[in-house]
Order: C-alpha cells, then structure tokens, then sequence
C-alpha cells in the first residue's frame, strides 16, 4: 500500500492549495488509510492533522519539509522524541548561520531523512550512516542520478509526489497563491517556483505508473510509514512551574493563599465561603491545576489596576487571589462554567492591563519564566473579502486606481464565501459595472477563503511551559521581536498548552490616570481593588439615562440606546445587558425589555423558571445553555458544558446533531412537550454566535461602574483621560463634543499650560500637546523640558529656551499654543520671528552658539492676524478637528435658510417628520434577517449626539452618499421605543 510522506496543506504559505481537511478526504476517497504532513519550515496545522487524521479514520504522519540556506529535506518523526527534535529543529533554522547539515549530524536518531540532495546525504551518511536515510524521488528530471546515487551509496529510495493540492483542479489556485506569495503577476512567475500541474495527491495505482520500474521506491513509502507512529500526547494538559516556599507544594501553597485572600476579602471566612472555597480546590487539586493558579496571581501582582475577566471570574479561588474583582458568591455566578469534575481540556484566565503597561508585564514574563520557557501564540492570518480581492487584482495586472475602486465598497467584514453574491445584489455596487476580468477575479478571491497568509502575534496569548517550549511546538520570532509558537489558540488549546491571555484595556487606563488626578487635585485618594461603587447614585442615573460616551463597554450607540430603553441603572440590570447586547442574544432583545418594563410572559417550561429567572426567562449568558441541558434535558456537567462548546465551534455540523438528538431524547424522557423543546433548541441555537458568559459581564460591568463613576463625579479628570488614552468607540471629536455638552470648558493647546496629555481640572479640560499633528516627539519632549525652569514670558523667551525647528514652532502658532505667550503678536508675526531666529543661527538650533547671537533682533514688521476663517483651517490641519466651535458653525449662513429640528429636540417630534442637520460621527452596518444591508449612524449638531436608521430602502438609496466629510441634512420619521428616540431616516441631502 503507497503512502504520500511529501504533502503540503494550505499551511505552506502560498504555496499548498488545500485544507487539510480535504487532503485527508481526497486521500480516504482513494483508498489510502495513511498520510503524511509535511508543510514547509513548519507544523503549523498540525493539530488540525492529527484530530481530523483521527476523525476519518486515517493514521497521521508527523514530518516538515525544511528548506534553508539552500538544503532541503524532508523529516518525519519515528515517535514522540523524533517530534520534539522536529521541533527543536525547526525553531532553530531561522536563527544566523543555522545549516540543517550540522543540525541532523548532531542528532537523528529518531526521524527519518528523505532528501534529492546528494551533498546532504552524503555528509549525514558520512557521519551517522545510512539509517533513518532515504532518496526522495519526485522529480523526473533527476530521477535516473538519484537511483543511481541509490544504488551506489546503499541509501535506499522512497517514492513520492511533492503534493501540493488534493485534486487537479486545484492547480490553479496553487498558481494564484504562488503569485500572491511572490508579490508578482501570473504570467510572471519563475518556472521553478510552480509545482507541476501533476502534484495532486495521486491514488495508488497513479503512483505505481509514475514509478513503473521502482516497486522498492513505492514499498519504501509504506515500510517508512509503519516505522513513524508518534504517538502525540495532545491534549494532556502542561502545566507552568512555579516558585514555591521552601519545602511547600503547589496545592497547599494555593489553598493557604486562598484562605489568607479569602480573610483579606470577606474580613473573616463566612461558613458559604468556606464550603465554596473547599469545593473549588477540590476540583482544583483533583486536575493538578494548582500551579497554574499561583503563575497568573504572580503575573497579575505587576500592576495595581487589572481585570480578571472570563469565566475564571466565577470562581472564588481567583477572587479570593486577587485575579479577579467580583464577587463571585454575591453575584451568583456558576463555578462550573470555569471547572467542573468532568471538564479534562486547562481552564482559561484572561486578564486586562492597562493597554501602556501590558507590554512591561509581557517583559516581565520573559525576564522572570526564561525566554526558552516562554511564547506568545500566534494568529494565522487569512484573507479578507477586502485583501482577498485586491491581492487576486493586483496578481491579474489590474491597475492600483481602478483595484481601490472596487475594494473600498467591500465591507471590512463582508464574508469572503459570500462575496460573488454581494458583489451582484449589494446596493454599494449598484453603480458600478463590473466587466472583464472581474467575475473571474470575484471567484479566484472566494477561493482564498480559509487559506493561512502568514502569522501574526496573538493580541496577548502567552504560553509557560516547565521545561523547553521548542519540546511541544516549534517556535520562531515574530516581527515585533518576540517568540511565538506556530499554532494559533485553538490548536494550542487542544495541544493541552495553557494559555494566559495578557491583554491591553485601555478603559483601565483611562481610570487610573484620572485617579491619579483626582488624588492630586481633589486629594482624594480611591483604592481600585477595594473601591465598589455599584451603589452610587449618580453613577447609576448615568447608567440609566444612557449617559455613558465614554464610559467602557456601554458607550457604543446600540448600548447607550439599550440602557435608555431599560431604564435601570444598577448592577445586576448592567451585567444582563453587557451580555443581551452580544450577537448571540440579541435577537431577544425587542423581548427582554418588554418583560422588564413589565409586559406578561410565561415560562417555556417550568424547570425554566429557577435557571432563567434573573433574566425573565430568556437566554442571555453562554453557560444558560450548560444549565438548561442539565435541567431539562438530563445532561451531566462535562456534556452540558460539551454542547456550549460545540456550538461555537465554526465546524459543528455532525457534533450538534448528535447533541440534538441527544438534548430531544433527553427532554422527551422527562415528560417535555415536543414544542416545548423545539423552542428551547431554537434558542440554544442562537447560542452559536458570540456571546459572554456571566462572570465575563459582571467583570466588565465592574469596570464599567468604575468608570461611570468617575464621569458623574470628576468629569474633567475623567474626559482628559479618556482623550489621552486614544478614546474608545469614538474619535476625538466626538469626546470634545460631548465635553461641551457636559458644561466643561475645553481650552486650546497652551505651551505653558498643557501636559504631554489632556489635563481636566473643575470645569476646564485643555488639550495635551500630544493632540498636534506635525509636532514631533522630540520637541514635545524639549518644551517639557525647558519648562521645568519656569513658564515662557514671550516667543523670544521661548524660541531662546527650546531647541526646536521651525515647522515645530509654526504647529503650535497655528494651533494657538502660543496665543498664551503673544504679547500681542499676531500669529503669523510669530512665525516670523522663528524664521528670523534660523536666519540668525544658519538654520542650526538654539542649543548651539552663534557668534551673532548678541547682535539686536532685526525689527519684525507689523502682519495683520490671520482671518478667522485661515485660523479655523488651522486648527482643523493640526488638531484634526475643530475645538474652537462646532463645525457646523462653518455653516451658519447655509442653516439660518433652513428649518432644522434641533438634535436635542427630537424627543418632541415623535411621529412627525422632520429635517435635522447632521455631522457624522460614527456607524453600524448590519444585515437584516432577509440578508438585506441597513445601517445606524449616530450624527450630531451643536445641541446633541442623535441616532438614525437607515433601512434597507434608504439605504440602498443614500448608501453612496454616507462618508464622513461634510455634514447632511436629514429627513425622516423621529421613532420612540421604550423612551429611546431614532430618525428614520428617508431622504438625505448635502448641506
């Protein structure tokens, strides 16, 4: 029986043509029950291999072709010591002066070698001998020296095929990709860097024909596979070391800790928490997960301020070290989502920094746990409809104008599967006709779907492992300069490596810089980890009224509309709706704010009425789908957490229809009506898109309280850090807008009083000289400086003081930073006098003496102020925006010919049509139930922040016209639901 032991899967970048999924089928379609992987410098699906390998019923073969430094060869792994040198290897040959000659002579004792390269056998024969060494055939051009070499040096010969897709038809996306990878135009790809249009995974009795006369080569391949069965522990979880007391083990060393923080929490050990706490260690103890527990509380010990997040936030051994915030017994929030007696697969903590602080925790991690210990996992990063589409353009010689043309209508998330489709019926295309070669390049791109691009670093998955990393996967150095792994989050996962994931929030560090303010302004001094103020009562009349731009996690249009609709601010309410408002659940949402304002409802069923009573009776939280299939339909803890897994899962079709049927019978056998769970199975359903668990929202409603709180109290402080900190949902515009609108007063940029950053203080906010666009870092850095010996009395003091160039110097005259310092010049008089100060030096900086430098300033003529329409052009050109006033000022005139409702006055006009003027500032593409596109767009005048819908009709009409650039007038129908306004929106005009 012939075995293929030279494969490669779309995981050889730009070069493989299939899945692995449909090589594994094409080759049991061919009546072949082995197979090998072997992607170039590379395992980077094999875990995929080995659970779909196992799956079909086909036995995988671990191996990687190597290509470097011009050797080349082929290494599979005989068992699990061949695998780790596999992969000690191939972390090693991006490294300076690696040659794989001298790698497989210091140690092969455990692969198997196939090379066409006569050198490289040679010199391993030399050293180490013949065995584990095979003449790998795959090319006719070279076959009749290789089998002599063969025969001549006793190194037997292996036949093969350089697979590079299942079927014939694949060539030509092959081609395409090769194209692609080698940044060049079909019909200018080198001869040698194409595979042959026969390099498809022949059947048996092809590869006898290919090989008629070399029956040894061909029984070669299948004696080569019964001697590789590496047998891979995946899935076995690997647990970091940790350092420990003295003489102490993981598990007491966590429980004493745990009691100590459970003490430090509760003040005492209340009789529930002590019982909680036993319960939970006893799973703990009984998994060996001890030291994972103790690495994140060591990591999460770097920074003051974090959010343990995820369901790890149900258990009360994190709460209780510090990892995470919330309560998990006062909130009610279920254990076994995180852990439970039948769950085998590591738990999974993730934990929020502040975004400017993860990157030292991170260094932190490498310097203490050892860099060969240690490794981000990577992400594979695919092709998008948008990159998809212009890569495949840019591969057929279309010109850059007309590729732009048609990829900005492409929706940044537009599914590439679906893409021919949307690109005939999209209304955004309905202008557009798409001629030769277009169609063809729409099918070429829908083909790249799935297919791996290259890696890229995980936003924050880090790996510990005790030993060596490179013993359980290759590993390489990313870009950025840190070491990843090669697989992406679920095969690391299922490997059973243990990810942490450090993530940057920069919500986290919008509440500790105005914390710090506030300490230093006000002197009060707040304690994050002990600060609650979920009880606050201005805090939750924000939170009621939807008053949260930027407050985390509720400040986006759909949120803030929510939380108008509900009308309740306190904390369980907002841990509820931090979840509905996921794409899992919120198709229920129409329902669950009817119930809540009081509307009658019955329970589906009533063993429905305990698990979903917090929500009046619907579905909100990933783990309602674990404790429905336990209540109704019989499940144990490990299926019902099983099924919530699968459903999200991308590839679930046969799992879920065991489980469905499963979940009936199940129902059916406890006395449940049939339309009963048909109904409930509709809702699990929904379960299948992104959603949160509970402890995940209370988590982040905490940070949410957090923040909320610091807007209702010290909106100064608050606002001047959201700014610094990049914002959130919306621009900077936007902030400054709704700082107005909170009564601040919001100063332009002074040399003398503004920071690096936004500074808030009472009812002022100024903005920080990081906001200029053009001043560079280093003058920033230099003003800073030469302030620390006293404010600046006049430009001349100023340019004396500060070593900076001109077109430094004109940025802030423009934006009015020096206004502060004038003496009564006029802003171009200024810039007069920095280009006279260079004309003096010879164009050098201050720091640097002249011997004219005592010479009387040359007398500088009286310029007239720039007009105030240059001055608004100014601020525009470097702030981004306009702070002065509100860009619709620029249009006075044009409004005072118009009759506009104002944006604040919309609540009055409910049921009547109106015309509004309207700045964009941000929004929402969605498609309806019948896959039609609509958009919500927030807009704003000088009065209020509104929100709008445009419904398919309109928007298939006014699509063309929505950009950011101008301001519209808008007419439409004002809608009221639940006490939240909308203007529907049918006609748009260009103001």
């Amino acid at each position: 029986m012939f075995v293929h032991l030279h494969v490669h899967s779309h995981y050889s970048f730009c070069r493989g043509a299939s899945s692995i999924e449909a090589l594994v089928d094409a080759a049991l379609e061919r009546g072949m029950t082995e197979l090998a992987l072997t992607d170039i410098n590379g395992v980077y699906g094999l875990v995929r291999f080995l659970q779909y390998s196992a799956e079909r019923g086909v036995r995988p073969i671990v191996g990687a072709e190597l290509r470097v430094e011009g050797e080349r060869a082929i290494l599979l792994a005989r068992n699990r010591e061949g695998y780790s040198l596999l992969c000690r290897i191939v972390s090693g040959l991006r490294a300076p002066g690696f040659r794989l000659s001298r790698a497989l002579m210091e140690e092969r004792e455990n692969l198997v070698v196939l090379s066409d390269q006569v050198p490289l056998l040679e010199a391993l024969a030399r050293q180490n001998g013949t065995s584990g060494l095979y003449v790998a055939l795959d090319d006719p051009r070279t076959e009749a020296g290789l089998v002599a070499f063969s025969r001549a040096s006793a190194v037997p010969p292996v036949a093969t095929n350089d697979v590079h897709f299942a079927h014939p038809s694949d060539y030509a996306l092959h081609r395409l990709l090769r194209a692609i990878g080698l940044n060049t135009s079909l019909s200018r790809i080198p001869p040698g860097e194409l595979a042959g249009e026969d390099r498809w995974l022949k059947p048996e009795e092809a590869m006898a024909r290919r090989y008629p006369h070399l029956d040894r080569a061909l029984q070669n391949a299948a004696r080569i596979a019964d001697e590789c069965r590496a047998e891979l522990d995946m899935g076995k979880p690997v647990f970091p070391g940790c350092d420990l007391p003295e003489g102490a083990d993981a598990f007491g060393y966590l429980r004493e800790e745990c009691f100590r923080g459970a003490a430090r929490r509760y003040g005492g050990l209340p009789g529930a928490v002590s019982k909680r706490l036993d319960h939970e260690l006893g799973i703990i103890e009984s998994k060996g997960f001890a030291p994972y527990f103790l690495v994140v509380r060591d990591i999460v010990r770097r920074s003051a301020r974090t959010c343990g997040r995820g369901s790890a936030a149900a258990s009360l051994v994190s709460y209780c070290l510090g990892i995470t915030h919330v309560d998990p017994i006062a909130h009610d929030l279920f254990f076994e989502r995180f852990l439970n007696e039948g769950r085998n697969d590591p738990p999974d903590i993730d934990i929020d920094f502040p975004w400017d602080e993860r990157d030292g925790v991170l260094e932190d991690v490498f310097r203490k746990y050892g860099s060969g210990r240690v490794a981000m996992i990577a992400n594979h990063v695919g092709f998008g409809a948008r990159a998809a589409v212009r890569e495949v353009a840019r591969v057929y010689g279309i010109p850059e104008v007309e590729i732009q043309a048609v990829t900005r209508r492409i929706g940044y998330y537009w599914a590439l599967a679906h893409l021919e489709d949307a690109v005939r019926h999209h209304p955004v295309f309905k202008d557009m006709d798409l001629g030769d070669p277009w169609p063809e390049i729409i099918r070429m791109a829908v083909r790249l779907d799935g297919c791996p691009r290259h890696l890229s670093v995980h936003c924050g998955g880090v790996v510990i492992v005790p030993d060596r990393i490179d013993r359980y996967v290759p590993v390489e150095t990313a870009p950025k300069g840190v070491p990843i792994i090669q697989w992406e989050k679920d095969q690391a996962e299922d490997a059973g490596l243990i990810k942490i994931d450090l993530l940057g929030n920069r919500s986290l560090a919008v509440i500790r810089d105005a914390l710090a303010a506030v300490r230093e302004h006000c002197g009060v001094d707040i304690d994050y980890e002990r600060w609650n103020p979920t009880d606050d009562a201005r805090t939750q009349d924000l939170i009621r009224r939807g008053d949260t731009l930027g407050v985390f996690y509720v400040e986006s249009p759909s949120m803030r509309q929510l939380l108008q609709k509900c009308g309740t601010g306190d904390f369980d309410h907002l841990v509820i709706h931090s979840s509905i408002i996921r794409p899992a659940a919120n198709r229920y949402i129409r329902e669950y704010v009817r119930r809540l304002r009081g509307g009658a409802w019955k329970s589906l069923h009533p063993v429905l009425d305990e698990v979903l009573r917090e929500t009046y009776g619907i579905m909100v939280y990933q783990e309602d789908v674990s404790r429905i299939a336990m209540a109704l339909a019989g499940f144990g803890e490990a299926d019902a957490d099983m099924l919530r897994k699968v459903l999200s899962r991308k590839r679930a079709g046969k799992e879920l229809e065991d489980f469905r049927e499963r979940f009936y019978a199940g129902a059916a056998g406890g006395g449940v009506p049939r339309v009963t769970v048909d109904e409930v199975w509709e809702m699990i359903l929904s379960f299948s898109g992104y959603s949160f668990c509970k402890p995940h929202s209370a988590s982040y409603a905490l940070v949410s309280y957090k923040s909320c709180y610091l807007r209702a109290h010290y909106p100064a402080e608050f606002m001047a850090a959201v700014l610094t900190n990049g914002g959130g949902y919306y621009s900077a515009f936007a902030y400054v807008s709704e700082a107005r609108r909170m009564g601040l007063e919001v100063r332009l940029p002074d040399v003398n009083e503004s920071g690096r950053e936004y500074r808030g203080r009472g009812k002022t906010l100024r903005v920080g000289l990081m906001q200029l666009k053009g001043l560079g870092r280093s003058a920033l850095e230099a003003i800073l400086a030469a302030r620390r010996d006293g404010p600046f009395r006049s430009p001349d003091d100023f340019l004396r003081r500060v070593p900076i160039d001109v077109a430094d110097v004109k940025t802030l005259v423009k934006a009015g930073a020096m206004d502060g310092i004038s003496g009564g010049a006029t802003r171009p008089e200024m810039i007069w006098k920095a280009l006279q100060q260079r004309e003096t030096r010879g164009g050098r900086r201050p720091e640097t003496r002249s011997l004219f430098e005592d010479l009387p300033p040359v007398e500088i003529p009286r310029v007239p102020q720039y007009s105030p329409h240059t001055i608004l052009e100014h601020e525009l050109e470097t702030l981004g925006f306009l702070l002065s006033r509100h860009p619709l000022a620029l249009y006075a005139r044009a409004l005072a010919q118009r009759k506009c409702v104002r944006g604040a006055d919309l609540p009055g006009y409910v049921g009547k049509r109106v015309t509004t003027v309207g700045w964009w500032v941000t929004g929402k593409l969605i498609t309806t139930r019948d896959d039609e596109p609509m958009e919500f767009i927030s807009f704003e005048d000088t009065s209020a922040l509104y929100e709008t819908v445009f419904f398919p009709e309109a928007y298939a009409r006014f699509c063309h016209m929505l950009n950011r650039s101008r301001p519209y007038l808008l007419g439409g129908t004002v809608l009221e639901e639940f006490g939240a306004i909308t203007l529907a929106v049918d006609s748009v005009r260009f103001l």
